[in-house]
Parts: structure tokens; C-alpha cells; sequence
């Protein structure tokens, strides 16, 4: 006879109501698909958020939620990143549609798939083939006031740097955003020279 479950290890309920990416999310765990959060979309919803480290894991289809799923889907899968050119050099990878970079060479990823936050509407991050021309760890910006650690400029005053901003609301003046540890880690991998290639279009903008 099993012994039985020690006190305090059933799940607590999930209570987190529809949310914006509910029919995302549900799509991605294979749910009945109708936008609307019932009590089996939440708690698989927060298996997964569990799954992934994902805080707070609430159960919420919230944006942060699904652009991370979106980047463990591109780790795993190489047809997910059949965006980006297979070159047999270094490729830092940024897709404006996913608000996702990755870094690869040939097939082989080098650097995990990360959540990115790109130009605003009618300051887009520019596309196309891109070098990484000066490199400035403790970067701070004249024009915004703003810090811009581990800063990898690629065109002009666009750059890749860390932010401690919300990854996931706004936009960026035309910069690829990372979070700090992100761009730190990305720092000490590219160097000058280094290419990038910039495709897609950021939800709610013009370009």
C-alpha cells in the first residue's frame, strides 16, 4: 500500500485569469485553442513557467511567458531558426518579428536564444547585414542619459547592450536591449568584426 503524500505537496490552486498571449501559450502546449484561461491552461501554464524558471510561475499569459517560450522553441528546434543565415563564420542572429537573438556558427548555436526589446515605431532597429565596428563595456549614452553596459555598436548609434529596463514593454531608441547579464556574457563572445544579421518586423511598428 502507497504510503501517503506528506502534507503540503499538492499544488496550490491557479487562479490567474486570460491574459494577452492565452491563445500563444496554447498553442504551444497543445490546449484546446479559444483564448479563454480555464483552471487546465492555468496550471499547464505554470508547469511550464516552472519548467523554465520562468517568475513569477503564476500561471499568467503574460508577453515575458511567451517571448521565453519562444526562446527555449528556437534551442531546441534548428527549424526555428531558419531566419538567420547559415554561415561558416560567427552570426548574431536578431529577429525583430520574435524579439529574439542568438548567435550560431554554421548550425551550431554558441549562444542560447535570449529575449531582446528593439527599436520603437519610427526609431526601428535597421536590418539587413550589420558588423560590429567599436566595442565599450562601460558605455553611457549622451542622448538618452542612460547607461548602456557592454555596448557593441553595429551601425551608427545602434548597438547590442544591457538595460535594466523592462525587456518587454516599449522599445528601445533603435538599440538591440539585452538583459545585463545577457550582454555581459555576449560582450566577452563577439568582437570587432564580428557580423550580425538583422531580419523581420517589431510588432507595432512601421518597419
Amino acid at each position: 500500500m502507497a504510503a501517503p503524500e506528506p502534507a503540503g505537496t499538492a499544488e496550490p490552486p491557479c487562479r490567474a485569469g486570460t491574459a494577452p498571449y492565452q491563445r500563444e501559450l496554447e498553442r504551444e502546449l497543445r490546449l484546446p485553442v479559444d483564448g479563454r484561461q480555464s483552471a487546465a491552461d492555468c496550471v499547464a501554464i505554470r508547469r511550464l513557467q516552472q519548467r523554465l524558471r520562468i517568475q513569477p510561475a503564476d500561471g499568467r499569459a503574460s508577453l515575458r511567458t511567451y517571448r521565453l517560450v519562444v526562446a527555449d522553441r528556437v534551442r531546441r528546434d534548428p527549424g526555428a531558426r531558419r531566419g538567420c543565415p547559415v554561415k561558416s563564420y560567427r552570426v548574431t542572429c536578431v529577429d525583430l518579428t520574435r524579439q529574439i537573438l542568438w548567435v550560431q556558427k554554421g548550425r551550431r548555436l554558441v549562444f542560447d536564444p535570449v529575449p531582446i526589446r528593439t527599436g520603437r515605431d519610427g526609431l526601428e532597429t535597421r536590418r539587413g547585414w550589420q558588423r560590429i565596428y567599436w566595442k565599450n563595456r562601460d558605455h553611457f549614452s549622451t542622448i538618452y542619459n542612460v547607461p548602456m553596459p557592454y555596448a557593441q555598436f553595429f551601425n551608427g548609434g545602434q548597438a547590442l547592450h544591457g538595460t535594466r529596463h523592462d525587456l518587454f514593454s516599449s522599445g528601445s531608441g533603435g538599440c538591440v536591449n539585452l538583459a545585463v547579464g545577457d550582454a555581459k556574457r555576449l560582450y566577452a563572445l563577439l568582437k570587432k568584426g564580428d557580423r550580425l544579421y538583422i531580419w523581420g518586423t517589431k510588432p507595432g511598428t512601421g518597419g
